[in-house]
């Protein structure tokens, strides 16, 4: 199979896209090579396609032009490559409200963009289907890892949300790949301390941990050395609201690997991660211009007594 021909099977399969109806790419100068190939691939499969590019000097989580969020609307399907993250934008929320399909897929590249064509959509899917479901209802959380990570939330009455990489249905989103589950802790309940030594969205692959402390459900101090100072500097512009507890998500792709881009890295198998900022999209309360995902390796990870992860590996039958 030509790189043309998995990103056309990917699209077909996990957007179910269609001959005719319209589909937007919206991208960026820094992701325009990919961000063509998704729209030749689109175009190929006989949708009328449509690339629309947009600067890359944004912050993740921050609005795209007004143009960009208007033409949104108005696709039928919406594919999103861009530097920054759509995923928790306004402009995303409202293109799924108005019956758009929206796929966001910020910082990818075309290795991973390959990876998530290859990979079995349907199993990945039917397994976060399964942990979604048998998390739901859980109250209380426990985090720890090697590291010294030792954090505690609820999740008491949250939404326990399956992003499965399939995308088809009128007004669904999510990101491309996919695969996780995920929920806001409930506002003010995150206590402890956690200690990221994956990756950090706006941050990239770690060369050492940054160690976070949470009281009452807001990040006090960050700690570390040159890339706590980076997540320092991309909080401090939005104030208190961005330190916000905002997300935590189990990893559950298989296909899925390391690779210091964020949106694969949260989805791989076994993996925790914890975000700042904005969870308006997940059903929280926090409305901010910025997410950034955290990811932990060799997590355990026990809600309301059970455990679900022990230092990475699956544990209750989920995978």
């Amino acid at each position: 199979m030509t790189m043309k021909e998995k990103i056309q099977r990917l699209l077909a399969t996990a957007m179910a896209l269609k001959p005719g109806e319209t589909l937007l790419v919206v991208t960026d100068t820094a992701l325009l090579e990919v961000g063509k190939a998704l729209f030749e691939a689109g175009r190929e499969l006989g949708t009328r396609a449509h690339l629309l590019v947009i600067p890359a000097d944004r912050a993740p989580g921050s609005e795209p032009e007004p143009l960009a969020a208007e033409a949104m609307k108005k696709a039928r399907a919406v594919i999103c490559p861009t530097q920054a993250s759509l995923t928790h934008t306004r402009a995303r929320r409202e293109a799924c409200a108005a019956g758009a399909r929206v796929a966001t897929m910020p910082g990818i590249s075309l290795d991973i963009l390959e990876r998530a064509a290859e990979a079995d959509a349907e199993a990945i899917a039917a397994r976060t289907r399964r942990l979604a479901e048998r998390l739901q209802g859980k109250k209380k959380v426990h985090l720890t890892n090697p590291l010294g990570t030792d954090l505690e939330l609820s999740m008491e009455g949250r939404r326990v949300i399956a992003s499965e990489g399939l995308i088809r249905e009128p007004g669904s989103g999510g990101n491309l790949p996919s695969g996780e589950v995920f929920f806001a802790p409930v506002e003010g309940t995150t206590e402890g301390v956690l200690v990221v030594d994956g990756s950090f969205a706006g941050v990239g692959k770690l060369s050492e941990p940054i160690g976070i402390t949470f009281q009452g459900g807001i990040a006090r101090k960050i700690e570390g050395g040159r890339e706590a100072q980076q997540l320092e500097a991309l909080l401090e512009p939005h104030g208190e609201k961005a330190r916000n507890a905002a997300e935590l998500g189990i990893g559950t792709n298989d296909a899925a690997r390391i690779s210091g881009n964020v949106l694969e890295d949260e989805k791989v198998m076994g993996t925790v991660h914890v975000a700042l900022g904005n969870n308006l999209s997940m059903g929280g309360s926090v409305d901010v211009p910025i997410h950034l995902d955290g990811v932990l390796t060799r997590p355990t990870l026990v809600i309301d007594g059970e455990t679900w992860l022990q230092e990475g590996e699956p544990r209750g039958g989920w995978a």
